[in-house]
């Protein structure tokens, strides 16, 4: 079986895994939404972002080097705090990686997985205090945009 590796181990295996993470997670959105299974789509479709902005980050180190500096340490090991946002791509570091990037419809796609993501846990809320979502229309809608996102991104015609 192929694990994913970490980036600093072999960046082009943990490209080429993350981004296939991405593709079979929106796949899993898409099924999980045809059965009605919004909560699960919706993190399914922020998985789906989260491994293809890591995948991105890597693509774009040279940037984000010079904005994530120092090290980090993880056991007995030490690597480049950058490679440690890589890897991990912590959600509350996924909008500034793609503002840094500079994709804007990578920053639109980012935003709608992190409401997705908060709508996962807190589910509608007709009043918008706990979620953005006041009903399933725009769930659904949020999770097709990143689903075409993903697939215009990655799929070869």
């Amino acid at each position: 079986m192929d694990y994913l590796t970490k980036p600093w181990i072999d960046a082009n295996k943990y490209r080429e895994g993350r981004l296939k993470e991405a593709l079979y997670e929106s796949e899993l959105a898409e099924k999980f939404m045809e059965n009605g299974l919004l909560r699960n789509a919706a993190g399914k479709a922020f998985q789906a972002v989260k491994a293809y902005l890591a995948a991105i980050a890597l693509d774009n180190r040279g940037i984000l080097v010079n904005h994530f500096k120092g090290r980090k340490r993880i056991g007995l090991k030490e690597v480049e705090r950058v490679d440690w946002i890589i890897a991990t791509m912590p959600t509350s570091r996924m909008k500034e990686v793609a503002s840094l990037i500079g994709d804007k419809e990578l920053e639109l796609m980012v935003e709608k997985a992190l409401d997705l993501h908060e709508f996962q846990y807190n589910g509608y809320d007709k009043d918008a205090e706990v979620s953005r979502y006041t009903n399933e229309l725009i769930v659904k809608k949020d999770v097709e945009d990143i689903i075409l996102f993903i697939r215009s991104r990655l799929v070869k015609n």
